[in-house]
């Protein structure tokens, strides 16, 4: 199944600390490494390994951090051929640190993942048109997301939008959306409710799908997700497992999710996988290095 992935690219480096840092607070003792991340290259090859034919639309810098990056896209056999380098911006960066409970806190330097623009959408028009899937996040700049969505939607291409890192978004783009995936705090920013539970997060659910969405996935974390159209509501339990490094859970998820999606299988189903995969990921350190294989995925299930 034909999947596009239009965002952002960057290189991860990570220090393990006993807790995340408090404002002007040093810790000292922390495990550092490095690691391919990007929540538009995560997704990329999270869709990749769960079994999706995988094609990247994004920027990378000319530097070390880029021609690595596009050489562990081509490792997974993602089409590289939309994946340009940018000769003036570098290659995003994310500092990460991960807390013993395996929660984290990110800063992003976006470098040249801001310079992803809607003119490289509309370079790769023919391909967003005969795909599956259109699945997109919001490290890159919202006009560039915006177009990509206004292309699959023109030519009845499902989109799954990951809207993260969170922002408000007006009724004009979210209907050119198929799918939303928001977590507790993304649903709250978007609505207004604040997403505490189960109930609570029916309610921004609802509030979502009356500004033109189709489908609303809202992830609940260790309690799994909740699916919500105009006609059900189905919550799908998590899978337990030891958490080491919960970076990049949602992107994983998200991958996951186009794939399934594309293969016909019902949204129970296929948030089953996601939440399959997303539990895997979060037993590994790192964000790519964490991203599970079809095989390991049934397994789990």
């Amino acid at each position: 199944m034909k999947i596009v992935v239009v965002g952002s690219s960057n290189t991860d480096m990570i220090v393990k600390v006993p807790r995340i840092p408090k404002p002007g607070e040093t810790i000292l003792g922390g495990k550092f490494s490095t690691a391919a991340g990007g929540k538009g290259a995560n997704q990329a090859v999270a869709a990749a390994r769960a079994g999706g034919d995988v094609t990247f639309i994004a920027r990378v810098g000319d530097d070390m951090f880029g021609q690595q990056a596009y050489s562990g896209f081509k490792e997974d056999q993602i089409n590289v051929g939309y994946v340009k380098t940018d000769k003036v911006e570098p290659s995003g960066v994310a500092l990460i640190f991960v807390d013993e409970k395996g929660e984290n806190s990110i800063a992003v330097a976006s470098g040249a993942n801001a310079a992803l623009s809607p003119e490289d959408v509309n370079e790769a028009a023919e391909l967003i048109q005969s795909a599956d899937i259109l699945l997109m996040q919001l490290e890159t700049p919202l006009e560039t997301v915006r177009r990509a969505a206004e292309i699959a939607k023109e030519a009845g291409v499902k989109v799954i939008l990951n809207p993260a890192p969170a922002m408000k978004l007006d009724d004009s783009f979210l209907s050119n959306l198929t799918i939303i995936t928001p977590n507790e705090s993304e649903a709250e920013l978007l609505t207004g409710i604040s997403v505490t539970d189960v109930e609570s997060a029916e309610r921004a659910a609802i509030a979502l799908l009356e500004r033109g969405l189709e489908v609303v996935i809202i992830t609940l974390g260790s309690k799994g997700a909740l699916i919500k159209t105009k006609e059900k509501k189905h919550l799908i339990a998590g899978f337990k497992v030891d958490a080491v490094d919960a970076t990049a859970a949602g992107d994983v998820f998200n991958g996951s999710l186009a794939v399934a999606i594309a293969e016909g299988k019902s949204q129970e189903d296929a948030v089953r996988f996601a939440n399959a995969a997303a539990a895997l990921s979060v037993t590994k350190l790192g964000a790519q290095p964490s991203i599970p294989k079809r095989d390991e995925i049934e397994r789990l299930l």
